[in-house]
């Protein structure tokens, strides 16, 4: 299949059409629940209920795990919205700048109290594991820095999203190593026995939680967690089934190459002057092509927006391919894409 375009197309029926286990990594976020309008007939977002809204978005799930290699991943992005009378109205940091109709007046609460977060994504997500067999490895929180401040009176302004990460198979292509980030002091911590002779933890329950810190499995269970790493356990279990034992005053192995980054990834979000709406900071999809999706492989993004992920994707060595409705927005996404790259 030709790869590195988009598909100006509804995004269900053009995932139809697609080959089963051929894409890599999934980076997407799928318009949310009620924000606004985006004139373009057959446009999601704009349901009668909220229910019909999770529905198409379920069953644009299961053809994306269905097009997903068995080693794949994918990242969902998905905000929230409130309920309020005849409506769902979002956060006014997602307004900024916007030359587009807000949804209003078209929007059923159904039976949701009026002013409650409608709690879009994780209805979706437990749907998705229950009912789908996906696997949820991570809810990432991507806290937005700048974040627009908010009027509201009786509940505090959001400065978050949340991104789903999901696999498909319990075995799947994570490369942590690619975007992990330094420590932030060179300090080695003592392990158990040593931290307790150090500081004079004298009592008898930090003892026997020294003690217990300090024994073999415990020492393997903490070895840094790499493909070397693997191969460095199993050496450690057979000198441990040998009776040889690692020094007592040995210290804490930390990885060489960094840490694991967590799950809250601190960025500003990033307007794009052409697109007079806020789109994906690139950092904020770097992570995710790097560690989810091998070198020269492809990265789906089936509501494709304004481009920022086939941007990432090709600057970092990675095939893309989009669906977009919306016919402007994908002229605009080819205009980024023959920008000069980030990496390189």
């Amino acid at each position: 299949m030709e790869v590195d375009k988009i598909i100006c197309g509804d995004t269900l029926e053009v995932l139809k059409t697609f080959p089963d286990e051929f894409v890599d990594c999934v980076i997407t976020s799928p318009p949310y629940y009620g924000l606004r309008d985006y004139n373009v007939k057959g446009q999601i977002g704009l349901e009668k209920s909220p229910e019909e809204y999770l529905d198409k978005l379920f069953a644009i799930t299961a053809e994306l795990k269905r097009v997903l290699k068995k080693s794949g991943t994918m990242f969902w992005n998905q905000g929230d919205s409130y309920a309020s009378l005849g409506e769902i109205s979002g956060d006014i940091d997602m307004d900024e700048g916007m030359d587009i109709n807000r949804g209003r007046g078209r929007i059923k609460r159904g039976d949701y109290p009026e002013k409650s977060l409608f709690l879009q994504a994780p209805r979706l997500a437990i749907h998705m594991i229950d009912e789908q067999k996906w696997i949820l490895r991570n809810v990432i929180i991507w806290h937005k820095k700048n974040a627009m401040p908010s009027s509201v009176l009786d509940r505090f302004t959001n400065k978050y999203e949340q991104i789903f990460f999901f696999t498909k198979n319990k075995k799947y292509y994570f490369d942590i190593d690619s975007v992990r980030v330094p420590f932030e002091t060179d300090e080695k911590r003592p392990d158990g026995v040593v931290r307790n002779r150090k500081y004079g933890y004298d009592s008898k329950f930090n003892i026997m939680q020294a003690e217990k810190m300090n024994s073999p499995r415990a020492r393997i269970s903490r070895k840094y967690n790499t493909k070397e790493g693997t191969k460095t356990r199993q050496q450690e279990k057979q000198a441990i089934a040998s009776g040889i034992r690692r020094n007592p005053e040995s210290e804490y192995e930390r990885n060489p190459k960094g840490k694991n980054p967590g799950d809250v990834w601190a960025l500003n979000s990033e307007p794009y002057p052409e697109a007079h709406f806020a789109t994906f900071p690139q950092k904020l999809i770097i992570p995710m092509v790097k560690a989810g999706c091998p070198p020269n492989g492809l990265i789906l993004d089936c509501f494709m927006g304004s481009g920022t992920t086939a941007k990432v994707a090709q600057d970092f060595g990675r095939h893309y391919l989009g669906i977009e409705l919306n016919k402007s927005y994908i002229v605009l996404a080819n205009k980024r894409l023959v920008q000069k790259p980030l990496c390189g």
